[in-house]
C-alpha cells in the first residue's frame, strides 16, 4: 500500500491572495504594522500561532493569541461572503480522482489549517471521502516536525518507504524528509523551487499531470 500525503495551501487550494488580506486586516485591527505579501506567504503551512508569533516577531503570547482569534474572525467572515476564494489548483481535482480510484493507495492530508477547515474545504470540493488520514496542528507539532506525517503513517499502518509527502514549502519538504519518507515538491506554490530542492524534495513536478509519475519513480 502506498500513502500520499498532501499538503492544502499552495499545493491543493489556491489561498495566497485570501490568507495575505487577511493577514493584513488582522494586524492593522490590533494597530500593528501589517507585514508585507511577501512576509505572509513565506510561513504559509506552519501552524497559525507559529505563523502569527514568526511574522509580529514577537513571544507575547497573549499578543499571539489575539492575533490568531482576530485572523480566524476574518476567515470566518469572508466564507459567508466569497467561499469560491479556495479553489483548487488546476489539474488537482483530476490527480485526487486518480489516485482515489486506486486500490493500493491512501490518501491524506498534513496542513498547518485547523481540522474544521480542512473538512470544511473537502467537503466544498466534494473529495472528503477520498482521504484516509487528516492531520492538522489540532494534534501535531507545527511544520517542519515530522509529527503530522509519522500520526499519518501510524493511523494508516504505511511505513515511510512507502509514504510520499507532496508539498509547497521547504516546511512541507523538511517534515517529510525527517519523517524519513519520500517527497515530492511542487513549482506553483508559496517557496521557490531552488529552495525545495535544496532542503531535499526528492522530485518536483510543474503540473498535476506529472504526478503520477514521480509516485511511480518514488515508491513503486
Amino acid at each position: 500500500m502506498i500513502l500520499v500525503i498532501f499538503d492544502m495551501d499552495g499545493t491543493l487550494i489556491d489561498t495566497q491572495a485570501l490568507i495575505t488580506e487577511h493577514m493584513t486586516a488582522t494586524f492593522h485591527g490590533l494597530g500593528l504594522e501589517a507585514p508585507s505579501s511577501e512576509k505572509s506567504r513565506r510561513v504559509i503551512g506552519l501552524s497559525l500561532p507559529v505563523a502569527m508569533a514568526h511574522l509580529a516577531d514577537t513571544l507575547d503570547a497573549v499578543l499571539v493569541d489575539q492575533l490568531v482569534e482576530a485572523y480566524r474572525a476574518h476567515y470566518r467572515a469572508s466564507l459567508v461572503t466569497d467561499a469560491s476564494r479556495e479553489a483548487l489548483f488546476p489539474g488537482a481535482l483530476d490527480a485526487l480522482k486518480r489516485l482515489n480510484a486506486r486500490d493500493d493507495v491512501l490518501l491524506g492530508i498534513a496542513t498547518g489549517k485547523g481540522l474544521t477547515g480542512v473538512h470544511r474545504i473537502l467537503g466544498l470540493h466534494g473529495v472528503a471521502n477520498y482521504f484516509t488520514t487528516l492531520q492538522t496542528p489540532d494534534h501535531n507539532p507545527s511544520k517542519p516536525h515530522p509529527g503530522m506525517v509519522q500520526s499519518a503513517m501510524a493511523e494508516t499502518g504505511v511505513d515511510a518507504a512507502q509514504t510520499v509527502m507532496i508539498g509547497d514549502t521547504t516546511f512541507d519538504i523538511e517534515m517529510g524528509v525527517a519523517a524519513g519518507c519520500k517527497t515530492i515538491g511542487v513549482t506553483w506554490g508559496y517557496h521557490e523551487p531552488r529552495e525545495l530542492i535544496a532542503v531535499g524534495a526528492s522530485t518536483m513536478i510543474d503540473r498535476y499531470d506529472q504526478l503520477d509519475g514521480a509516485i511511480r519513480q518514488l515508491v513503486e
